[in-house]
């Protein structure tokens, strides 16, 4: 228990101010512990034992994978070839890739704590909205990652949402979000027909999925666009995710984020001769 304000403040205070002040600063000393302890035990992820909240993080966030991939019934060797893809693209490997297919192991196991676990994320990471929502979005990709969301699936996201602290209304957003992204990028990886009318369609198709990824209507103005890439980029880049305690295991998904936000922000940009 933390005391040595309490005592301070008190010892100072009854020096200044004889019993007046040994209760000034008793109350202020109280308020200064109070503090402390709250920093340390989850006031910010960033404080306290930042190894082992990042490896918390990161354990919880293929747990809850494993979790939402068994919501389907049995785990199917699509769903682990999901995961490694995911894995492939975080760059893990070895000791590293070993402890996030044991989570995912673990989140498939019925008895796994869903909301003991989510509720271990909120507290180390302090309330830190972007590395929640972060949490949020690794999870949906990965849901996502076959180009579709099963209703078991999309029930569960709801209550990692809502743990988590966010409302449904949110995560549809994020859910049509990311389904713009696989869009985006299928569409990117089709090639070229040669046929004129499918190139239209294609590349309308590509900029309404970008609209989309920004979170903006298609008649949005040039303002409303750039002020949504900025939020964006804002609560995405990856150099503030690192400063704020994101595991750096997983920093080259959130490069990736960040890149695939730019690419959409460019495209409107380049499609609307925003300048």
């Amino acid at each position: 228990m933390a005391v040595w304000g309490k005592v301070l403040g008190a010892f100072f205070g009854f020096l200044l101010g004889k019993w007046f002040g040994l209760a000034l600063g008793l109350f202020l000393g109280h308020k200064f512990d109070k503090a402390r302890q709250n920093a340390s035990l989850g006031g910010g992820f960033y404080r306290g034992n930042q190894q082992e909240r990042q490896q918390a993080y990161f354990h919880a966030t293929f747990a809850v994978m494993g979790h939402i991939a068994k919501a389907k019934g049995k785990v199917t060797e699509n769903e682990i070839r999901l995961a490694s893809n995911l894995m492939d693209r975080m760059g893990l490997q070895g000791a590293a890739r070993r402890a996030a297919q044991d989570a995912f192991r673990e989140g498939k196991e019925s008895a796994f704590p869903l909301e003991e676990t989510l509720q271990e994320v909120r507290k180390n990471c302090g309330g830190r909205f972007d590395l929640l929502q972060f949490f949020l979005e690794v999870q949906i990709q990965a849901a996502y990652a076959d180009g579709s969301v099963h209703p078991n699936e999309r029930q569960v996201l709801y209550t990692v949402a809502s743990i988590l602290g966010f409302s449904r209304q949110q995560l549809d957003q994020r859910l049509a979000m990311q389904e713009a992204a696989f869009n985006f990028y299928q569409q990117q990886g089709q090639g070229h027909t040669g046929q004129q009318q499918w190139q239209g369609d294609f590349s309308g198709a590509r900029l309404k999925d970008a609209f989309r990824i920004l979170g903006v209507d298609e008649d949005a103005n040039s303002q409303t666009v750039k002020r949504a890439y900025r939020k964006l980029m804002n609560e995405h880049h990856p150099d503030k995710l690192a400063a704020k305690g994101l595991p750096p295991e997983m920093m080259e998904i959130a490069k990736q984020k960040a890149q695939e936000i730019q690419a959409a922000y460019d495209l409107v940009k380049k499609e609307k001769g925003y300048k």
